[in-house]
């Protein structure tokens, strides 16, 4: 090697080392938010709420159930939406019997004081009812049905069959109309004739028509758009006033989801004077078993920029045939591949969630808010009040083990006590990876929302100006207990792991 190629060699080197040192030194040195407070970028409709899906831990007198409606209170939420489901028939469907020889089946005695709970504990805010299990006997099945006497043994296959025996829908729609007039009107007359007194009058401002309809069921587009129209005139005939939600799509990206959300959305496919108020979607991050915290941290929001482009696209189509129809994205959260192996393999007991893991959900969520307001997205329901051992732990806001809200609640009650419909997205800029961040100008001041979306501490350097701020957060330090708030001194904020936290201006 000559003299002159080492020379060039070694400066090739030293070359690289200075800008290893600059590289380092740049990514020591924390990123720069910038916020102009005079350029809002959109008015937000977005609302923060969540699920709550009936299970036994949720019945009176269970380990839960005190502390999960008490927490629901507490958050004061809109939009709130109670579903009754295929697991448990039971608590779920009110005839489970076809009528015959002048009787019926109707029994309310094990639906009725869950629901009652979950009115109370909302009393004052809107609530989205979805009974979405249509009753077996409706469908045309090899054979009959069949399900556990008690009424908290799980049962997986109760909704067979694709063909409803009634092909007018009238039967189906009936049920429906009856079930609305029982918790509004005080009761029904059954199919002969037959009073039956509930002295319910609540108010229901939503109810949404029926739940993952590409799962249950698999309705076809044309079939579900009828069931639709039918159910919502059946029901309008009970209560004028009530608005409707739709579809609520387990996967709107794949399959017929776009093709069901197209032709649903078209008026030209519905009667006249159908209502469509709402259209409904779900997202759960899923990361593959093989998976550490340290790859979900990446994972999860890979995934959720997944979603949001999938909603850009549904968004454009709504658009363009329908603006007028509002989205509330239901079911946002993450399911864990333990949660699958439990329901699939008898005896399988599920590793427990790892230290971080509530955190990081409630950062996710955070980001599909953020986000999702600026795409002007109307609701945004965080899943679920409620998941236990056998029952998606991992998707429960409820530390299931002592009954006290966890970490990804109390990002939903920071996010509900800070933001809402109205606030102005104003422009925001940063360059970070590791944090996301959006300045609000609320009516009630200036807020930053930002939150790490790293599993270790990251730094951010705001503007001058929130020198004295304080800083309400979740994070690893709050653990299960409420937000915890602080004042910024200067203007760099170090924030914990997966932490999420609101800024507000003095």
């Amino acid at each position: 090697m000559t003299r002159k190629k080492v020379q060039i060699l070694a400066a090739s080197v030293a070359a690289v080392v200075l800008w290893g040192l600059v590289d380092a030194s740049a990514q020591a040195t924390p990123d720069e938010v910038k916020v102009d407070w005079t350029k809002t970028v959109i008015t937000s409709k977005s609302t923060p709420t969540l699920q709550v899906v009936v299970n036994p831990m949720l019945l009176r007198g269970s380990r839960l159930h005190d502390g999960a409606f008490k927490a629901l209170h507490d958050l004061g939420a809109d939009y709130v939406r109670y579903v009754p489901w295929l697991p448990y028939p039971r608590q779920a469907v009110a005839e489970l019997d076809a009528p015959a020889d002048g009787k019926t089946s109707w029994d309310f005695s094990h639906i009725d004081p869950t629901l009652d709970d979950f009115m109370k504990a909302t009393e004052g805010h809107s609530v989205v009812l979805n009974f979405s299990t249509i009753p077996a006997w409706m469908w045309k099945t090899e054979k009959p049905v069949t399900f556990p006497d008690d009424p908290n043994q799980v049962f997986w296959n109760y909704t067979q069959g694709t063909e409803l025996r009634d092909p007018s829908m009238k039967e189906v729609s009936d049920y429906f109309a009856r079930l609305l007039a029982w918790y509004t009107k005080g009761g029904f007359t059954d199919e002969f004739g037959k009073r039956h007194e509930s002295g319910h009058h609540y108010k229901v401002a939503y109810w949404e028509v029926l739940n993952e309809i590409e799962f249950e069921h698999h309705w076809s587009p044309e079939m579900y758009t009828r069931f639709y129209d039918s159910v919502t005139a059946a029901m309008r005939r009970v209560d004028p006033d009530i608005k409707f939600m739709a579809m609520a799509l387990a996967q709107p990206s794949v399959g017929s989801g776009p093709e069901m959300v197209e032709y649903f959305l078209n008026p030209a496919n519905h009667k006249p004077g159908t209502p469509i108020d709402f259209i409904t979607y779900h997202f759960y991050a899923t990361p593959g078993p093989d998976q550490t915290i340290d790859n979900w941290q990446y994972t999860f929001f890979d995934q959720a920029n997944g979603f949001l482009a999938t909603t850009r696209y549904i968004e454009t189509i709504r658009k363009r045939y329908n603006p007028s129809v509002k989205t509330d994205l239901n079911e946002l959260g993450v399911i864990l591949s333990e949660d699958g192996k439990e329901i699939s393999t008898p005896g399988y007991v599920a590793k427990p969630e790892p230290a971080g893991y509530w955190n990081l959900a409630g950062s996710m969520y955070a980001y599909l808010y953020m986000q999702s307001a600026l795409m002007g997205i109307d609701v945004l329901g965080e899943s679920q009040l409620v998941g236990y051992r056998s029952q998606f732990p991992s998707v429960s806001e409820i530390n299931y083990e002592t009954g006290e809200p966890n970490a990804r609640y109390w990002v939903l009650k920071l996010i509900k006590d800070n933001f809402g419909p109205g606030d102005k997205l104003v422009e925001t800029t940063s360059s970070s990876g590791d944090y996301a961040v959006q300045a609000f100008s609320t009516a009630r001041g200036k807020k930053l929302f930002i939150l790490n979306r790293k599993n270790r501490e990251v730094e951010a350097s705001l503007p001058a100006d929130v020198d004295g701020a304080s800083v309400t957060l979740v994070a690893p330090s709050t653990g299960d207990g409420p937000v915890a708030t602080e004042k910024i001194a200067g203007h760099t904020l170090r924030m914990q792991p997966f932490e999420v936290a609101v800024v507000t201006y003095r």
